[in-house]
């Protein structure tokens, strides 16, 4: 294989996805102790992680450094190889610009060869979806830079929409104002998110109501879905899976035969995102 393929556990990947990727941890804290997510969503206590957000738990989260880029990349070019890494969006979190810092400070060092940093714009099964590919790229033997290139091209068709039960979580972030997010919950508005053609995550549509919110997911599915070509879907929720598995049969109405993967959210951006929250990921004609 001409590279490795990265990613971090805000890929969202369960393990049987996670062929030919190789994960970064992240550390993070609830109530003030320390953890350790290692990517291993099959193993994580969503159930846990989500009611005790939804009972007061306070998440603090830290982005990789990058003393901790270097220390995973350099191994790898030691061996001759290259690296591709998929980031979670540059929008969004500091990582990038770590990542970006630690890459050309190696390709200094190793003359000759090449790390590339694909900024998906995106989160969760956002940056997941490419991290898939990439690993399949890799498989496939294409050089490092011809992928680089087609990861990049990928990342404006790489869709995700989501739904948030409770305002006052992204409130926290700063994502909304907090009267914002009172008058929402006083009327159960419920927005429609998603992560824009710069990285940000925006509001895109308003309705109200849990059982509108989860259609109108599944409209926008309809309205961006590729018409030819294989399709594969992506759901994640917040300790909702009656929800997720709402959305799936809304999903299977559209297109009956298309693969549809459902877990848990990860508890990194989950934290930001709040108990509740139903994402939609896919490959589209646009964002």
């Amino acid at each position: 294989m001409s590279f490795v393929v990265f990613a971090d556990g805000t890929a969202n990947l369960p393990k049987q996805l996670l062929g030919g990727i190789s994960l970064i941890p992240l550390d993070y804290t609830v109530n003030g102790r320390a953890k350790r997510y290692r990517g291993d969503i099959d193993s994580f206590d969503g159930h846990a992680f989500y009611e005790g957000l939804r009972s007061g738990s306070a998440v603090s989260t830290t982005l990789i450094n990058m003393h901790q880029f270097l220390s995973y990349f350099a191994p790898i070019l030691e061996q001759g190889r290259d690296v591709i890494y998929v980031c979670m969006s540059s929008a969004i979190s500091g990582t990038f610009n770590a990542v970006r810092n630690a890459a050309a400070e190696l390709m200094e060092q190793y003359s000759g060869r090449f790390i590339h940093v694909v900024d998906s714009l995106g989160c969760g099964f956002g940056n997941g979806i490419l991290a898939i590919r990439a690993a399949e790229l890799c498989r496939q033997g294409v050089d490092v830079k011809d992928a680089a290139a087609i990861l990049d091209a990928q990342v404006p068709h790489t869709c995700q929409y989501f739904t948030v039960d409770d305002l006052n979580f992204l409130k926290k972030t700063g994502r909304v104002s907090g009267i914002t997010a009172k008058i929402a919950t006083v009327l159960d508005i419920k927005p429609i998110l998603y992560g824009d053609e710069t990285g940000h995550i925006v509001s895109c549509a308003k309705v109200r109501g849990r059982k509108q919110s989860i259609a109108a997911l599944a409209k926008k599915y309809d309205e961006k879905r590729v018409r030819s070509g294989a399709q594969e879907v992506f759901i994640s929720h917040g300790n909702c899976l009656r929800d997720a598995e709402t959305l799936s049969a809304l999903i299977r109405e559209i297109t009956p035969d298309v693969p549809i993967t459902i877990c848990q959210h990860e508890p990194v951006s989950g934290s930001h995102v709040g108990p509740g929250m139903l994402g939609l990921f896919f490959n589209g004609t646009e964002r």
